[in-house]
């Protein structure tokens, strides 16, 4: 199997990096819900997650806002890796959630994301030709849209570019509408174009919008699972960190 760089160095240190060398005495399952913008790295915490520990960490994939409904409505989720802090902290206080268990495991990255060569340059980029469209998450559902929002708005863009949005419900559709060449540029997870050869993008300065502050929570139907205690502490490693780092996101600032 050919491992991404990521997982490689994460394997690499697994034996120093965590406290699981003894591993638990039968392997467990655990659910993990996943902000659509943490797809890459999710799968290769995963991947070191089970290389470590034995157990396995079985990933579902969407936009934050809609993954906090599911678990509103009785979804059986065990952990929650939101794009943002607001809904696990409404899972604490709503009783859906373990009390204590919140963290921040990493901060969010936004990018402006071109597939034409010269398209994704820096802010100048945001002023489109005629028929030119660009691609963004709904902000009312994923963070990474709303921050998108804040970008055009801190330059006094966002009125004019506003009748050009092809909205996406998740991020990872933003980024599928700029590949399929629907629109020429979109704001995209840094995470998701990172190492890229094709394309081009740039990376918005973070001081251009909030931070994308991404907290972990451990769900109430995963208090008794041993898996789910074990995958937050494991996404707390430094194995984890490291993955987290290469990917674009600011794990030194996790909690």
């Amino acid at each position: 199997m050919d491992l991404s760089p990521p997982l490689r160095t994460a394997l690499r240190i697994l034996a120093i990096a965590i406290g699981l060398a003894s591993g638990p005495a039968a392997a467990e399952k655990t659910l993990v819900a996943v902000a659509a913008n943490f797809t890459a790295p999710a799968e290769d915490i995963a991947a070191a997650f089970a290389a470590a520990s034995g157990h396995q960490a079985v990933l579902s994939y969407g936009a934050t806002g809609q993954l906090f409904a599911q678990i509103m409505q009785g979804a059986p989720y065990e952990v929650f890796l939101a794009a943002d802090a607001e809904r696990p902290a409404r899972a604490l206080a709503e009783g859906l959630a373990v009390a204590g268990s919140g963290f921040t495991y990493a901060v969010g990255r936004l990018a402006l994301y071109g597939r034409e060569p010269g398209t994704a340059t820096g802010p100048d980029s945001l002023h489109l030709g005629p028929g030119e469209r660009i691609a963004i998450a709904n902000p009312d559902l994923a963070p990474y849209g709303r921050a998108a929002i804040e970008v055009m708005q801190a330059l006094d863009l966002e009125d004019r570019l506003r009748p050009t949005f092809v909205i996406g419900t998740t991020i990872a559709q933003a980024f599928q509408f700029v590949e399929t060449g629907n629109t020429a540029i979109g704001f995209v997870a840094l995470a998701q174009v990172i190492g890229r050869s094709e394309g081009n993008y740039w990376p918005v300065p973070a001081s251009l919008h909030a931070p994308i502050r991404q907290d972990a929570v451990l769900l109430a139907a995963g208090k008794d699972n041993p898996a789910a205690r074990v995958f937050l502490d494991f996404l707390r490693s430094e194995a984890a960190h490291k993955i987290i780092a290469a990917y674009g996101y600011d794990a030194a600032m996790a909690e």
